[in-house]
């Protein structure tokens, strides 16, 4: 499916630009946006080589380990194929844990890992599992708990509710996630994907705890009393510097003082955690940083390919004139459901493009204010969905999933799901 939409993409673009007189923006697009890709993966390169170096602490330490078996009663309902002491999921989990609580940055490296560990799973490579497609799925769902980053974005256009945003959010990210994770398990089942289905490697017969061929099981290691002390120090110490910055904000209203704490300490926090149980256990700490952030630079290379080809023909449909015309021809249908016009551009371009979705948000709250009904829906259009298209190339690419099977319907019901959802609670609770 995926390459029958960058086909039809690409020759519609053509076309349309011709009938249009827009070439010259189409091959302006189509040189800005390569660049654009490029620098965009080599821009990961070093968020991937760190939070990639931090998982192979936590690996390292046994924490991934404790962390699957903490929820894997759920997990594993919904992953039968992935064994319980995989590395897999515990980076799913801690994929999943950061983009509900809005750290993009730590959220991509560890989605990454958990594919090229599914992949290990696999017995056909390039094709996707349904463990894979699920993962996807649920990732480009974006079950959000704090949108740090639109709430900063209506903050600083001067919205007078910021923060108005997040229960529409919760409940659409909700809908989607609950559309997303359906539609992959059912459509796992049609007769064309099951049979295309590769079949998981022999597990049983691995010797390691982790259940994956050629990845041998840390020793058991055990924290010393001099290092637990130092471990209950530092927490202390942290509590004591939190409660200050909680008391010198106390005219804040709640919601704005867990936003700031979620968007200023929580990935410091987590970065603490994991280099301080590492050490703690006894992990050579700086030595597992290195070995994990190797892979980084890898990752970064192999995502390359995939990321122009997604980028550049997005690049040209919207230079083309492709989103205006589909916007006015689905408008009176939108309207319908209670979609302002004007937001429509906002809901099409959020599974394309996470700059450009951005920069029409922006417009349009400018234009329309932040705290008008439009500002509110597309603030949670924003805030609860996801880049479909540019996380299916960069997770697929990370390990070369060149048939992805049911990947891309599943995820555009999700967004759909997403977009209805948040219509239907904006106009609810602001028409």
């Amino acid at each position: 499916m995926l390459n029958g939409l960058i086909v039809f993409a690409a020759l519609a673009s053509v076309l349309l630009a011709a009938l249009t007189g827009q070439m010259q923006a189409v091959t302006d697009a189509i040189v800005s946006s390569a660049r654009s890709a490029v620098e965009l993966a080599i821009g990961l390169v070093g968020l991937m080589a760190f939070f990639l170096g931090l998982f192979r602490v936590a690996e390292d330490a046994g924490a991934l380990r404790h962390v699957a078996r903490l929820i894997s009663p759920v997990m594993r309902r919904l992953f039968p194929d992935v064994p319980a002491d995989s590395p897999a999921m515990s980076a799913m989990i801690l994929n999943i844990s950061s983009n509900m609580l809005g750290l993009g940055n730590a959220a991509t490296p560890f989605g990454i890992k958990a594919m090229e560990e599914l992949d290990k799973l696999s017995s056909k490579s390039g094709t996707a599992t349904n463990a894979m497609v699920l993962f996807l799925a649920m990732n480009t769902s974006a079950l959000a708990v704090l949108p740090s980053g639109v709430v900063s974005m209506r903050a600083s256009i001067g919205s007078a509710d910021a923060v108005g945003i997040f229960f529409p959010t919760w409940f659409a990210s909700g809908c989607a996630t609950l559309v997303g994770v359906t539609a992959a398990l059912l459509l796992s089942r049609l007769p064309r994907y099951r049979t295309s289905e590769p079949t998981p490697t022999d597990i049983a017969s691995t010797p390691n705890g982790l259940g994956i061929v050629g990845i041998e099981a840390p020793e058991a290691l055990e924290t010393t009393p001099g290092r637990r002390r130092v471990g209950r120090l530092f927490w202390l110490v942290l509590a004591v510097l939190l409660g200050r910055f909680v008391f010198d904000h106390r005219d804040n209203s709640t919601l704005d003082l867990v936003s700031g704490v979620t968007s200023g300490w929580m990935l410091p926090t987590l970065v603490a955690i994991l280099v301080l149980y590492g050490w703690q256990r006894g992990v050579p700490v700086y030595d597992s940083l290195v070995t994990g952030a190797r892979q980084g630079f890898d990752v970064a290379i192999r995502i390359i390919p995939y990321l122009v080809a997604i980028l550049v023909v997005v690049g040209m449909f919207r230079a083309s004139g492709g989103i205006d015309l589909i916007s006015v021809v689905i408008a009176p249908i939108t309207t319908l459901i209670g979609m302002p016009a004007e937001a429509v551009p906002m809901a099409l371009l959020r599974p394309l493009t996470g700059q450009g979705a951005y920069g029409v948000m922006a417009e349009i709250m400018s234009a329309n204010g932040p705290d008008s009904l439009i500002g509110y829906m597309v603030s949670t259009f924003q805030g609860s969905t996801e880049t479909t298209f540019y996380t299916l190339a960069v997770y697929y690419g990370a390990v070369g999933i060149r048939e992805t099977r049911h990947t891309v319907p599943a995820c555009l019901l999700a967004d759909t799901a997403g977009i209805v959802g948040a219509v239907f609670i904006v106009n609810l609770m602001f028409g």
